[in-house]
């Protein structure tokens, strides 16, 4: 048969992508001699061999898990014959939110009691804001009130397992990560009734003018990679409940608003909600009666306040006089309106895109709806290039190409063709993506697509902040109840912002925003001074002032010096470079004192120590352990080497070496599948990754040789 020639193709042609998901394998038919029946079978042996052989490279479990210890992962409740136990004793939590102005204080009860005729030990895994500050924790035990202690977090264990063994009812509250935390209560007799109450401030920063407030209520079930720092941790494996299943525990929030000036716009994307006191200075929000569960999904409150620009300004709070009194600030300063320009420089896309397990189904196809946007909106200017990563990854072409209309919808097609299962390697996924040439001439933004369930926040953020400074790093949480430590901390390293999309009407405008953030950073070169205030411990740093990339105020917290009786005066001065050219912006401190503003302390000491802890996730190992223990001692926070402790002085259990430890079942977050649960625990995933699908058509290459042996016999 003659030759036929084929011409090269350009790496940056369209056509490399039409057999994506395709084994990359071409079969030549020569005219040979019939195989003699002993010869087929021979062959179909030597097949199977072959395909043995490259079932057990190419498998996700060998790949990924190989000589790798088996790491804690979750697991669905099962149901216990165990008689007397009460294996669901978190009844209720209510959650009760003051915000005044731009600062929220909320408190959360959980309240346990055990129906059962055993003393139990409860365990439960609990979600968390990423910017709250946990500053207070009390357990009431019928007419007795508990008042948690601040200890070193090993300090607190060793303390709790003491009092547990002797037999005293005791809480222990520590956190797992900045956004997940973990209550034990031992020894809960029957009947009892205990209601362990935390308390936390944040700062609500507004973006457009537009304020938010997040309460999550629930943690996605984490892969814990067999190699990660983490594949010990235990709060990993929490139980979960099968999806679809509400979870048994009553949940309530209720809200109240006050503002300089009136209200406007409160809605919800999440739950049905009442609002009073629309249009006033003062709004009281809380749930309004549904069928669907309220505890399977972020709670998410937007409002507006009277005008249309961010309240600008300075808060001063006066700790006291003494030689050891501390005064605090908060600074929040409007930037200016994005301009458009006229002129964009080309830029390259490199979209990375979660399509594991717990992707399947709802957050995948809300990931499609937002690469709809993302890419086929690109300009004719730009190159892009996707990346798709569970348990291993490949990228849709091996360079970027143009965004020609026909590279869009090859690429926008074989997106829409993937379906979610498998593990969760986002770090060897980044590797790759640092390891990509890059033009000088060209600025390159990394836009990772991701629910973010994995462990392994830290490496994520070091490989950014070390391995993508050269690029900006946008991260876009995609679910109802997103991993927000994992989004913004990637937005963090990589000098980008966070995005959560919750459902595919939200994707359009995340999108567009990303788009007018990437074409024009609104202020660059930020400057910040203080002239006749005496400031000190700011944070962020004043010489490290990030790029404002559009309606996000600028946010400064610190110290400030001050004498006796001397009224504060002073001014803050912000410069930089906007699209239009120079840029100022003063504030007066004159009259910014309050005296209500006490959560200053606690909000200037969270973001101080997130600022440590960015720097030891930079550096590896524990180095800053030291002086962020020391900080959340001082200032009475719950940090991940700080815990709180409450202990009764009562024995109440005579046999507390009998009462078995029940962890509280947690619902799977509204959209998420089963595979999210049992791909997680899996050494093979149920759904197989991109590189099985080689080894699954060989084997059907074997099937079929042997029909066609066996009807030539």
């Amino acid at each position: 048969m003659p030759s036929r020639s084929r011409s090269p193709r350009s790496p940056l042609s369209p056509s490399p992508w039409r057999n994506i998901g395709r084994p990359a394998l071409r079969f030549a038919f020569h005219p040979l001699k019939p195989l003699t029946r002993a010869g087929r079978v021979l062959l179909c042996v030597a097949v199977a061999v072959f395909a043995t052989l490259v079932l057990v490279k190419w498998s996700p479990a060998h790949a990924d898990d190989a000589g790798a210890p088996k790491a804690e992962s979750p697991y669905f409740q099962l149901n216990s014959h165990e008689p007397g136990t009460d294996r669901l004793p978190l009844k209720a939590t209510r959650v009760d939110v003051r915000i005044a102005g731009v600062i929220a204080d909320v408190t959360v009860t959980q309240h346990y009691r055990n129906e059962g005729q055993r003393a139990i030990d409860a365990r439960y895994v609990f979600p968390g804001s990423t910017q709250a500050a946990v500053y207070a924790m009390n357990v009431r035990l019928g007419e007795r009130l508990l008042t948690a202690r601040i200890r070193e977090k090993q300090q607190a264990r060793i303390e709790f397992e003491a009092a547990k063994k002797e037999g005293k009812t005791s809480a222990l509250l520590e956190q797992q990560r900045p956004n997940v935390f973990e209550m034990n209560v031992a020894n809960i007799l029957p009947g009892d009734d205990v209601a362990v109450e935390l308390r936390y401030t944040e700062l609500l920063t507004p973006t457009d003018a537009l304020y938010g407030f997040v309460f999550p209520t629930v943690v996605g079930p984490r892969y814990n990679s067999p190699r990660g720092a983490a594949a010990g941790e235990k709060w990993v494996s929490a139980p979960y409940l099968k999806a679809g299943e509400a979870a048994p525990a009553a949940f309530d929030i209720k809200l109240t608003l006050d503002a300089p000036v009136p209200v406007k716009e409160v809605t919800s994307a999440s739950h049905d909600i009442r609002v009073d006191g629309t249009d006033t200075r003062r709004a009281s929000i809380e749930l309004a009666p549904s069928d669907k569960p309220a505890n399977n999904r972020d709670f998410i409150l937007n409002y507006r306040l009277a005008g249309s620009r961010i309240e600008s300004g300075l808060m001063l709070f006066r700790g006291g006089e003494g030689k050891d009194s501390e005064n605090f600030f908060l600074a929040l300063v409007e930037p200016p309106k994005a301009v458009p320009v006229a002129q964009i420089n080309p830029r390259e896309y490199i979209f990375v895109v979660d399509i594991s397990g717990s992707m399947h189904g709802y957050p995948l196809e809300t990931s499609k709806v937002l690469l709809q946007d993302l890419i086929g909106n690109l300009r004719p200017s730009d190159t892009f290039n996707v990346m798709l990563f569970s348990g291993s990854n490949r990228m849709l072409s091996p360079a970027s190409v143009p965004a020609t209309r026909a590279n869009i919808e090859q690429a926008l097609a074989t997106i829409k063709q993937m379906g979610g299962g498998g593990s969760t390697e986002i770090v060897p996924a980044l590797k790759r993506i640092a390891a990509l040439p890059k033009a000088a001439d060209v600025s390159r933004s990394v836009i990772v697509v991701t629910d973010g369930y994995v462990t392994v926040e830290a490496e994520v953020f070091q490989l950014i902040a070390k391995n993508l400074n050269r690029s900006n790093v946008f991260a876009f949480g995609i679910g109802s109840s997103v991993n927000r430590h994992l989004i913004e901390g990637i937005a963090r390293a990589g000098q980008g912002e966070a995005f959560i999309v919750t459902k595919p009407e939200q994707a359009a405008a995340q999108a567009e925003r990303l788009r007018k953030m990437i074409d024009a950073p609104v202020l660059t070169n930020v400057k910040a001074r203080f002239e006749g205030l005496d400031v000190y411990d700011v944070q962020p740093p004043l010489a490290q002032l990030p790029d404002v990339l559009g309606g996000r105020p600028v946010v400064l917290f610190g110290k400030w010096r001050s004498q006796a009786g001397v009224p504060v005066s002073g001014t803050l001065v912000i410069e930089g470079r906007s699209a239009e050219g120079a840029y100022a912006s003063e504030v007066s401190a004159t009259g910014r004192e309050d005296n209500a503003s006490s959560a200053l302390r606690h909000l200037w000491a969270r973001q101080r120590i997130a600022s440590l802890s960015d720097q030891e996730a930079l550096e590896g190992g524990s180095a800053q352990k030291a002086t962020i223990t020391e900080l959340g001692l001082t200032y009475g926070l719950l940090t991940q080497y700080t815990s709180f402790i409450a202990v009764d002085h009562i024995v109440r259990n005579p046999n507390p070496a009998l009462a078995p430890t029940v962890n509280q079942p947690l619902p799977l977050p509204e959209g998420v599948s089963n595979l999210a649960v049992a791909t997680v625990g899996a050494e093979v995933p149920s759904t197989p990754e991109p590189s099985a699908w080689l080894a699954m058509l060989v084997v059907l290459g074997i099937v079929v040789s042997t029909v066609v042996a066996r009807r030539r016999t």
